[in-house]
């Protein structure tokens, strides 16, 4: 049976133009998500997507922007097919725009094949469960708050904190420890970002000599608002497409999702829908859950999608739509505190707001395996690090509002166990990779300021084993 082949037509028949979006009539035989080739008298060729389709008419989003086009010169035409990626294992260590061109002046790629941006969801049955540790390098993460293959895990940032430094950190130190022979890759979104940023992140990518192992999104906040909504999903696709067809574990970073949502909120306005919180759309959850759920671990496949996204909360506010709805989508959140930031602590890492809700799956020693992820004592040190520090923090609280002279000495032993804490352990150098058999030794260091009493988390097998090693550097 020969397969049925779609007429091309061009259409005239433009009725209206309203912001990105632009509303057609008489069209037949169009589905949604088409990509849509638009004409001009210039021969100007913009691409678009249809957004909507009522009986005879089609809403259009045009990714390059309506401006300067007209109802009465333009030719549309639709090509039957949704907006697709060319790919192949020669994208890695290349730069392209937020809808996959070239940006960097290197060769054309030879696409293998061409894929959907908008993926296919991951059958649930088949999913994998999120296991195998990822280290950062950073051992706010990967101590307290620790990363797995195939987890979501976004970072909460706000505007003026440090997180292009942090992600920029993640992608040059980023590694998997298992012997494993598969390759590890990062895909890098960038949306919405000014020029002076999307140049910092390649020569950041550059000089750090992890460029080799990136493939890397570009787009930029001048670039049409609609260009935003494809980024991730581009981004995705390209990540999908080395996870499970060329089996590699892949680190997939967004940033920064705010800019991606803000587009939403504003395609969402031009198509005069009723908003929901804050001018949102009300369909913001599942939007996003489009984005973050393409993340995971196929039975039967090698390869896996992790992903950080990063958002800036307005004013700090994580009750904001954004990290509210993220926060329900994904497993956990690492949350940046600007009081940190201003103490001069980098990166600024609130460890008591932050959460990994995998954390547990991926530390330690496997349970079924006996084989050791990390290190035995990963999950206890990190237990008794969180509540040490929460009773520190609980003393400075109470210190600013009696006065030290106030607290017990055991008040004051954890007092200065959160400020060393905070000190050696939190904070480290943006050029500093640490292992985390070292984030853990630091941590049994800090412990070790706190008399054996307060060490309650910790068993006595764990602690005659550690806690007794290097007294000296403490």
């Amino acid at each position: 049976m020969k397969p049925i082949i779609k007429s091309l037509k061009e259409y005239k028949s433009a009725k209206n133009i309203s912001g990105p979006l632009l509303l057609i009539e008489g069209v037949e035989d169009v589905s949604y998500g088409e990509l849509v080739e638009i004409s001009t008298g210039v021969k100007e060729k913009r691409l678009g997507k249809v957004l909507e389709v009522f009986q005879d008419k089609a809403l259009i989003q045009v990714f390059e922007g309506t401006s300067g086009l007209s109802t009465n010169n333009i030719k549309i035409r639709f090509t039957g097919k949704g907006i697709r990626l060319g790919v192949s294992p020669k994208i890695l260590g290349r730069v392209f725009t937020g809808l996959g061109k070239i940006r960097d002046n290197g060769p054309e790629i030879i696409p293998e094949t061409y894929l959907d941006i908008n993926g296919s969801p991951i059958n649930p049955t088949r999913r994998n469960y999120p296991s195998e540790f990822i280290q950062t390098g950073i051992s706010a993460i990967d101590g307290l708050n620790s990363l797995v293959r195939g987890q979501k895990l976004p970072i909460f940032s706000g505007a003026g904190l440090s997180h292009n430094a942090l992600a920029t950190q993640i992608v040059k130190q980023a590694k998997i420890l298992s012997e494993e022979e598969t390759k590890f890759a990062i895909v890098f979104a960038a949306i919405g970002i000014t020029f002076e940023e999307a140049e910092f992140f390649q020569k950041e990518f550059k000089e750090a000599g992890a460029i080799e192992r990136c493939v890397i999104f570009i787009n930029l906040a001048d670039d049409p608002a609609i260009e935003r909504i494809a980024t991730p999903r581009i981004a995705l696709t390209a990540a999908e497409y080395l996870a499970f067809e060329q089996g590699m574990h892949i680190l997939v970073i967004l940033t920064d999702i705010s800019n991606y949502a803000e587009a939403l909120r504003e395609i969402s306005a031009a198509r005069n829908e009723i908003p929901g919180r804050r001018g949102y759309p009300s369909y913001l959850y599942t939007d996003l859950s489009t984005i973050y759920e393409r993340a995971g671990r196929i039975k039967g496949k090698k390869g896996s999608v992790t992903q950080i996204p990063i958002l800036t909360m307005p004013e700090d506010d994580k009750t904001h739509p954004i990290p509210d709805l993220t926060g329900y989508i994904t497993e956990g959140q690492v949350i940046l505190a600007r009081q940190l930031h201003l103490k001069g602590v980098y990166p600024p890492i609130d460890i008591l707001t932050s959460l990994s809700r995998l954390r547990d799956k991926g530390i330690g020693v496997d349970r079924k395996t006996k084989r050791e992820l990390t290190r035995e004592d990963h999950t206890t040190i990190a237990s008794q690090l969180f509540a040490s520090y929460a009773k520190g923090k609980e003393a400075e609280e109470l210190a600013v509002v009696l006065g030290e002279a106030s607290l017990t000495e055991t008040d004051i032993a954890h007092l200065s166990f959160a400020r060393e804490m905070e000190k050696r352990f939190i904070s480290q150098r943006k050029d500093e990779e640490r292992t985390i058999k070292e984030t853990l030794d630091i941590g049994w260091e800090l412990l070790r300021l706190l008399p054996d009493s307060e060490i309650k988390r910790i068993p006595p097998e764990i602690m005659k084993k550690y806690r007794g090693k290097d007294e000296t550097k403490c």
